[in-house]
């Protein structure tokens, strides 16, 4: 079966969501049809488009158009990035913030694009920990640095609106590779300077 996201026809596509959007709210027990739900489907359709555009964003196009020759060679770290996911387990969000980290070997990238980096892969239907595997991961595709680290703390809403309902559990995952993995010192400085952030 074709993917669907491949199909060039975005009107059809977007009937599609809303009629199927339309048919979740009468399984729910709901009538579409009434007024305060009218627009609903529209809306919905709308809105999961939104959160999942990443799964139409080419990252490392993303990123290719935005690295420089440069010879600076101390850590780089873009700390406090809002992101906004949705968890693939339930569709429900979840959201927090990343820091990441990265040491040149002879490039580096425009800063916006690290946050840019990151939405792109949290517009899809994620797991924090793959999410922070992604966003390393590519970075160290990408630039060749002598390493990456990747920390995300979120609060995840299936765990506070359903399930064990507990409103303040953060999960922290992180990703390190090169220096970030093989040396203390570095590991720490990261870990350091990302926790003076959030005092």
């Amino acid at each position: 079966m074709q993917n669907l996201l491949e199909m060039d026809n975005p009107r059809y596509l977007n009937q599609r969501m809303e009629e199927l959007c339309s048919e979740l709210l009468r399984f729910l027990g709901e009538d579409p049809s009434r007024e305060g739900l009218r627009r609903t489907p529209k809306r919905m359709a709308s809105a999961l488009r939104f959160l999942t555009r990443g799964y139409r964003q080419d990252v490392r196009r993303l990123l290719n158009n935005a690295v420089f020759k440069e010879p600076y060679d101390e850590m780089v770290v873009v700390k406090d990035i809002a992101l906004f996911s949705l968890c693939e387990h339930h569709l429900l969000p979840f959201y927090g913030k990343a820091h990441v980290a990265y040491i040149p070997n002879g490039q580096i990238i425009g800063l916006s694009k690290i946050p840019r980096l990151v939405e792109a892969f949290a517009k899809r239907l994620q797991i924090q920990e793959r999410l922070t595997s992604q966003i390393a991961e590519c970075l160290m595709e990408t630039l060749k640095p002598r390493g990456v680290g990747v920390v995300i703390e979120a609060l995840h809403l299936c765990m506070a609106m359903r399930g064990i309902q507990k409103t303040n559990a953060y999960t922290v995952t992180s990703t390190m590779l090169g220096n970030f993995r093989e040396s203390d010192r570095v590991r720490n400085e990261f870990l350091n300077l990302i926790n003076r952030s959030s005092q």
